[in-house]
């Protein structure tokens, strides 16, 4: 069915929900996971000072995140990849997507007022859209 599997996991808990049904998934199909998390880069940087603290906060997140993607993967016998990327969410995971060849993204909701999401959408919302595979999105 599924051959290579890959979580998107920024460390919020919509990101937690979509792990824990990627490994719930990897462990059924026996497959192994690959998890990617985005180092957002400011669109306009200020300065190096600030991008700077923006990288260090961002690392210290993802670790924690990974760290704990880890622990959980190995306590239910999944193999698990973990990667940090830089750029914007939305085109950095498409391009992950599809130079790992993954067949399935799994991603977490985020709900956003809907306001917000008339007039900028969301994360999940264009990842459905652009996604060169499968995607399955986790409430």
């Amino acid at each position: 069915m599924f051959d290579r599997i890959l979580v998107a996991n920024d460390g919020s808990a919509g990101g937690e929900k979509a792990l824990s049904a990627a490994l719930e998934l990897a462990k059924r199909l026996g497959v192994e996971l690959s998890m990617v998390s985005v180092e957002e880069t400011p669109r306009f940087p200020a300065t190096i000072d600030e991008i700077e603290e923006d990288r260090a906060a961002a690392a210290g997140l993802f670790d924690e995140a990974h760290a704990k993607a880890k622990a959980d993967a190995r306590a239910m016998g999944v193999l698990l990849e973990t990667h940090i990327v830089a750029g914007h969410p939305v085109p950095a995971i498409a391009e992950f997507v599809k130079d790992g060849r993954y067949d399935l993204l799994i991603v977490g909701f985020m709900g956003h007022s809907q306001l917000y999401n008339r007039l900028i959408g969301g994360t999940t919302d264009r990842l459905v859209e652009i996604a060169p595979c499968k995607v399955l999105v986790v409430k």
